[in-house]
């Protein structure tokens, strides 16, 4: 079957459900589909389609249902774990506000900033050839957005694998090792695009890395996934690892960035959550995971006036 086209059993592993899913999602004329010689034909580039149109459309109605609760704002974009953490804490010191987050990934987090189904962006898109983060992205990115782009941390992130560390993974090099099962995140992620950076300029190809295609949302779920035995190593901040009790081999420090329009910084609930993420009450909560900068937290990075 030629790579443009894909049958059932493909497209659920492509979509990551079972195939009684996809059945459902045919019967309910929600997933394109066409039937060839008795069975079902995907054509990749309309599921891909889908998909995207899928996430808007969640994200708007979350967009709805956010303008429905006072105080509330809707975030999309990156992952990290002491995300939930901040939540927790705003939600304890500020009781009347709330954030609302997707885990989309860098990337589509600005696209829906840009397109107005959010209010903020998590990113921590890199630039090799400036070297600077989220910033260079801005004009492309976000042509309808007055951006403001404030640091909320630096992290750690790696190579995660086992504790005991039996492959003996000491590079990124050691990914092309016979039978190392690799777990990816999603395209579109700064994850991924650092890995993908990484890989390049190793000169590995990804067609030899066993999982390359593997995908998943979160870094927890990259830390999971070593846990359980389903994969080897991926790449996932080094909170994961401490909290997981995994290796961790450092790759680079990253700036974890809040991205918004000028327009809503002064906000309540914007400005609720930068005193949440500069408190005492939250840092303490994290200190202990380790793997974190707060020295520029809430600081603002980059405004154009």
């Amino acid at each position: 079957m030629p790579a443009e086209m894909m049958n059932t059993k493909e497209v659920a592993k492509y979509l990551n459900v079972n195939d009684k899913q996809v059945y459902a999602l045919i019967r309910e004329g929600g997933i394109p589909a066409t039937r060839a010689t008795g069975k079902w034909i995907f054509p990749k580039k309309l599921i891909d389609e889908w998909i995207e149109t899928t996430a808007r459309d969640g994200l708007s109605q979350a967009r709805q249902k956010s303008a429905a609760v006072s105080g509330a704002l809707l975030a999309a974009g990156s992952n990290d774990p002491i995300l939930d953490i901040v939540q927790t804490t705003l939600r304890r010191m500020h009781p009347d506000l709330y954030i609302f987050s997707a885990n989309t990934g860098s990337t589509e987090g600005l696209a829906a900033l840009n397109m107005g189904y959010t209010d903020i962006a998590w990113s921590h898109l890199w630039d090799p050839e400036s070297g600077q983060y989220n910033t260079p992205f801005l004009s492309s990115h976000l042509p309808r957005i007055d951006a403001v782009v404030v640091n909320l941390f630096h992290r750690d992130i790696g190579l995660i694998f086992a504790a005991d560390n039996h492959l003996n993974i000491r590079n990124i090099e050691d990914l092309r090792q016979p039978g190392i099962r690799f777990v990816n995140r999603q395209e579109g992620s700064g994850t991924r695009l650092l890995i993908d950076y990484h890989l390049k300029k190793s000169g590995i190809s990804t067609d030899g890395i066993i999982g390359y295609e593997n995908e998943v949302f979160t870094h927890l779920e990259v830390g999971l996934a070593i846990l359980s035995g389903q994969a080897d190593v991926g790449m996932a901040t080094g909170s994961v690892s401490r909290m997981l009790g995994l290796s961790f081999l450092p790759v680079t420090k990253e700036q974890f960035d809040m991205i918004l329009d000028k327009k809503i910084y002064f906000e309540k609930g914007v400005q609720g959550f930068i005193d949440t993420i500069r408190s005492d009450a939250f840092r303490k909560g994290v200190e202990k995971l380790g793997h974190y900068d707060f020295r520029e937290s809430g600081k603002i990075l980059y405004s154009k006036n």
